[in-house]
């Protein structure tokens, strides 16, 4: 016999069901409806803050601080109101703060051994015959004349006065600026040229008696000796007006941002100080370079074996290559000791006056 469905047992189940369809199509009629109202609208934020003022500009350069600083000479006419020779005004001499080079450097690449057995021989060889040997042809060496002077005739003091390198025109424009450093020298007649052509000539002597002295109207002579460093911190604060200091602070202080020649005649420190130009980016701020150098002894802070000095010195040319720097003129002094370090080898002399010229030069 059937067992009988409990009563009410079917109708439940049927009510379960249309619930939860109903609850479905609920479901999805809400999402159609959040779908076409978008998203919803951002939490309302706090105002934002007004921006907050600038601070005060820091107090800068006068106006017109930015432009080329004039010169030592144009300042001591403009202060005397007219022409004629003086000593400049004291303030001639305040320093300019202007950031120049690119970054120093804490030593010179050197260049690879002339030969496997790292020899004085091999060394030396490969240096004389550097310095021997021109590397760009100068038409016009001298400073005698400016336009049609071709003589080919060797002086210990020349420039290169190609038109190419811009050093005639400068000069025959007045703005041609020249920097001698030497060591008690009396020999000026190279520097009295320059100024009597038009060049502004500046040189630097400690054995000068005055701090600035105007022999004439181009030609400045100053109490300050050229080094390959600036003097300690403690030793210039005992001494704020010491006579030694490095060509590129001697740049900043006087305002001069470009040299049209360096002449320098320095003893055997022409070593360090080129090495100082070298290191400290100061070689792009002059045209020519016109340097006695001398081979009886490694120079000054110079150390080492024989072959190393002169792998030294061969790599500190070697620098002014690799700066543009070509070498138009080389002078065999032959009025001094036949000698190289102290040897009397490769028939060489004791001293060179060699010049090069900036080919990058503007």
């Amino acid at each position: 016999m059937a067992r009988e469905r409990p009563p009410g047992r079917g109708r439940s189940a049927l009510s379960r069901c249309l619930l939860g369809a109903a609850l479905l199509l609920l479901g999805l009629r809400l999402c159609a409806e959040l779908r076409r109202a978008g998203p919803p609208p951002p939490a309302r934020s706090a105002p934002p803050r007004p921006p907050a003022p600038p601070p005060p500009p820091a107090p800068g350069p006068p106006r017109g601080a930015g432009r080329r600083q004039v010169t030592y000479v144009r300042s001591g006419r403009r202060a005397r109101g007219g022409g004629g020779s003086g000593t400049p005004d004291t303030g001639c001499c305040a320093p300019r703060a202007r950031p120049r080079r690119k970054g120093s450097r804490w030593h010179i690449d050197l260049q690879p051994w002339a030969g496997p057995a790292q020899s004085l021989d091999e060394e030396a060889s490969r240096f004389l015959r550097y310095i021997s040997t021109t590397q760009i042809a100068c038409d016009h060496v001298s400073t005698d004349s400016l336009a049609t002077d071709s003589s080919s005739a060797k002086k210990p003091w020349s420039v290169c006065l190609d038109d190419r390198f811009g050093l005639a025109h400068q000069i025959r424009n007045k703005q041609c600026r020249l920097y001698s450093l030497g060591l008690g020298s009396d020999d000026t007649q190279f520097e009295v040229s320059m100024a009597n052509n038009g060049c502004e000539v500046h040189r630097f002597d400690p054995s000068v008696k005055s701090a600035h002295i105007l022999e004439s109207q181009r030609l400045w002579h100053h109490r300050l000796s050229i080094d390959w460093r600036d003097p300690h911190p403690a030793v210039a604060a005992q001494k704020p007006h010491g006579n030694t200091r490095k060509l590129g602070t001697i740049l900043n202080d006087f305002g001069h941002h470009k040299i049209d020649v360096l002449k320098a005649d320095l003893e055997s420190a022409e070593w360090k100080v080129l090495e100082n130009l070298i290191l400290e980016d100061v070689l792009e701020q002059i045209g020519q370079l016109v340097f006695e150098i001398h081979l009886h002894w490694p120079g000054f802070e110079v150390s080492g074996s024989d072959s190393s000095v002169v792998r030294f010195w061969y790599s500190l040319l070697k620098e002014l290559e690799l700066n543009d720097f070509r070498l138009f003129h080389s002078y065999k002094d032959l009025s001094k000791p036949q000698l190289f370090l102290k040897k009397d080898i490769f028939n060489a002399s004791s001293c060179y006056t060699l010049g090069w010229v900036n080919t990058r030069w503007k």
